[in-house]
C-alpha cells in the first residue's frame, strides 16, 4: 500500500520555522491526520533553539484553512466531542512557547478561523475570508471560537459573527481587530517573515516571558496575570541579555 502523502511540512531557516499544512486539493481542511501532524510538530520544534518563531500557514493559494474535514465531522459522536480533538491541538499551539504568526491567503473559515486566533499574531492577504459558520452545519465553535474571538473583538462583535455565521473579507478583518495587518496575497508570507524578523530582534527570553504573562491573563484574569508578570520579570532582571541590552543602550544614549 502506497504511504500516504504528509498533510504537513515543516521548514526552519534563518531561526523560523515555517509550518504549512499541506493539503491544498482539499482546501487544507484539518483532519484527525493533519491534527496528529500539526502536533507532532509542535512537539519536534518546542525544544529547538534554531526555531525562535513559528509561521503556519496554508498550501497553496485558495486557503489558509477551510475549516475541519466535513465529512469526518459528521461521523463524529458525542464522545469525540468531549475528546476536544481539535480544541486540544488549537490550545497547543496557543500554549507554544515562542512567538506564532498565522500568515493566511483564501479561506479561514471554522476551524481555520479558530486555529489562526491560537496564533499570537495574523497577516491576512487581500483576497482572505475569515468566519464562524458552524451554527449553519448545526454545531459550535468548540475549539476556541466562542472565548478567542470575544478576547480578539469584543463580546458584542463575537456574538453577531457566532450567531450569523457570517464570512468576513480581509478589510473588515483588520477593522474589528481579528486580523493585525492586511497585504497583497502574493506578500502574506514575506510579510509575515518580516514580522518574525522584527521579533527576532528582540531578547528570545523577554519576548517568551511576555506571551506567557499575555496569556495568563487572557486565561486566568488579573491575579494569575500579575504573579506570571511579576515573576517574569524577576527572571530578566538578572538576565545577561538585559544586561546588554541596557548597557548598549546607555553608551548609545551616551554618545549623543
Amino acid at each position: 500500500m502506497a504511504q500516504e502523502k504528509p498533510r504537513v511540512r515543516v521548514e526552519v531557516a534563518d531561526r523560523i520555522a515555517i509550518v504549512t499544512i499541506d493539503r491544498p486539493e482539499a482546501r487544507n481542511a484539518i483532519d484527525k491526520q493533519t491534527t496528529r501532524e500539526l502536533r507532532a510538530a509542535l512537539d519536534d520544534l518546542i525544544d529547538r533553539d534554531d526555531a525562535l518563531v513559528l509561521i503556519l500557514t496554508g498550501g497553496g493559494d485558495k486557503a489558509f484553512v477551510s475549516g475541519a474535514d466535513i465529512a469526518e465531522l459528521k461521523a463524529r459522536k458525542r464522545e469525540d466531542a468531549l475528546r476536544g480533538i481539535n480544541a486540544a491541538l488549537f490550545r497547543q499551539l496557543e500554549d507554544f512557547p515562542r512567538p506564532t504568526i498565522a500568515a493566511i491567503r483564501g479561506f479561514a473559515l471554522g476551524g481555520g478561523c479558530e486555529i489562526a486566533m491560537a496564533c499570537d499574531l495574523r497577516v491576512c492577504g487581500e483576497s482572505a475570508k475569515l468566519g464562524q459558520p458552524e451554527a449553519g452545519l448545526g454545531i459550535l465553535a468548540a475549539a476556541g471560537g466562542t472565548y478567542r474571538l470575544p478576547r480578539l473583538v469584543g463580546i458584542a462583535r463575537a456574538k453577531e459573527l457566532l450567531f450569523t455565521g457570517a464570512v468576513i473579507d480581509a478589510k473588515e478583518a483588520l477593522a474589528i481587530g481579528l486580523v493585525n495587518r492586511v497585504v497583497p496575497d502574493a506578500n502574506v508570507l514575506a510579510e509575515a517573515k518580516v514580522l518574525a524578523a522584527k521579533i527576532l530582534e528582540q531578547s528570545p527570553l523577554a519576548v517568551r516571558l511576555a506571551k506567557l504573562a499575555v496569556n495568563a491573563w487572557a486565561k486566568g484574569g488579573m491575579d494569575a496575570w500579575r504573579t506570571v508578570e511579576d515573576l517574569s520579570q524577576a527572571v530578566l532582571f538578572e538576565d545577561a541579555e538585559k544586561e546588554r541590552r541596557m548597557t548598549a543602550f546607555l553608551e548609545r544614549k551616551g554618545t549623543k
